[in-house]
């Protein structure tokens, strides 16, 4: 079988081919076949974070063109993209969550398709395309999925520029969000503190070499020093529920920089962007291993675009070792961005599972904005 994924929730487009098979155990293989990415970023990059109607008219003007590179990566054979769909099964779709101006052109998009070739539409909920992203390998290579009984139950992470959440996962589509953010993402707090401290968007990427610049010069008299200069908060850190607050933590860092002089400012840049990274790495650490205490689960899965963050990689692996048989899967760093391939893989699932396959169609599909999974 073989999936057309297609995914414009944001400001990436990208259009994807996986190929699933199953073995003669009943088990599935999966092998990428391309997934494609323009990405939007150098647009949006001036005004500080995405601007809505730029990324519509951007996916309006790239997703035919994302969707023909795709093609020649997946089927370098075929010139007629048209004939594609001779060897497609199934196509998936972002339909939530994300900028309803932005899904509308995917689902637009994979919806024409559908009529077109007549072929079922799977919807896909962008946050289980993350979730799931850490079963994705290389392009062109196969790789047979785990068993489910060597996952599940899990806790899963999701951590992005839009959303911040726990779930407990108890198989493919079934899932349970046992808490998220109030207010910010943990990803918009890091673009946010960026702009406090006078950095570019996306903020993530350059706080984190900036905190890493601080660690390597401070390696000696790190904890010295930093009783020396102002903290940030851990905001929600010891409360009882599972759920994110972040606004604060930036209001935080803003009051804290703004008392500075410039001359501060410059000399303290790269410990801020340290501790507002310890900062948000911390709640998320805290929250994911007390969800991991109270539920007898068998893995922990990191996903989202935040999870590309090295910092909160090394602390979940630490925190990990207190808990020896417990599992802990991470996407590859290429696969936290927002792709297709993820939703092409979630889309997949979605349509093996289902014993209703006649409601994969066209004229059922719709954005649902600000639904989650």
């Amino acid at each position: 079988m073989i999936v057309l994924g297609i995914e414009t929730s944001c400001d990436e487009t990208s259009v994807a081919f996986l190929e699933v098979n199953k073995t003669a155990k009943k088990s599935l293989k999966i092998k990428p076949l391309a997934n494609t990415i323009s990405s939007q970023i150098a647009i949006h990059q001036k005004y500080g974070g995405v601007v809505p109607k730029l990324a519509c008219r951007e996916h309006s003007e790239n997703i035919d063109f994302v969707f023909s590179e795709a093609v020649k990566t997946a089927f370098p054979r075929i010139k007629n993209p048209q004939k594609v769909f001779d060897k497609i099964d199934c196509l998936a779709v972002t339909n939530r969550p994300g900028l309803e101006i932005a899904l509308l052109i995917g689902v637009n998009f994979s919806r024409a398709l559908s009529w077109c070739f007549d072929k079922p539409l799977v919807p896909v909920s962008h946050i289980e395309g993350h979730l799931l992203s850490f079963l994705l390998p290389a392009i062109n290579q196969t790789i047979a999925l785990p068993k489910k009984e060597e996952i599940f139950p899990a806790i899963a992470l999701i951590v992005s520029g839009g959303h911040t959440l726990l779930v407990k996962v108890n198989d493919y589509g079934k899932y349970q969000v046992l808490g998220k953010t109030r207010d910010d993402a943990a990803g918009e707090c890091f673009d946010k503190g960026a702009r406090i401290l006078g950095l570019s968007y996306p903020g993530g990427p350059i706080i984190a070499q900036l905190a890493q610049n601080y660690r390597e010069k401070n390696k000696t008299n790190g904890d010295k020093n930093r009783k020396k200069l102002p903290s940030l908060p851990r905001p929600m850190l010891k409360t009882k529920d599972y759920d994110f607050s972040f606004s604060g933590l930036k209001t935080a860092l803003l009051y804290s920089y703004q008392k500075l002089s410039k001359k501060e400012q410059k000399q303290l840049q790269e410990y801020f962007a340290f501790e507002l990274e310890e900062a948000i790495t911390d709640v998320l650490v805290e929250k994911t291993f007390k969800a991991v205490k109270n539920f007898p689960v068998k893995s922990i899965i990191l996903g989202g675009g935040v999870v590309a963050n090295l910092r909160l990689r090394e602390k979940i692996g630490e925190k990990a070792k207190d808990f020896p048989s417990l599992k802990v899967f991470l996407p590859e760093l290429k696969y936290c961005q927002d792709n297709a391939l993820m939703i092409a893989l979630a889309g997949a699932l979605n349509y093996l599972q289902s014993s209703k396959k006649k409601d994969f169609n066209w004229q059922k599909i719709k954005v649902l904005a600000n639904e989650i999974l």
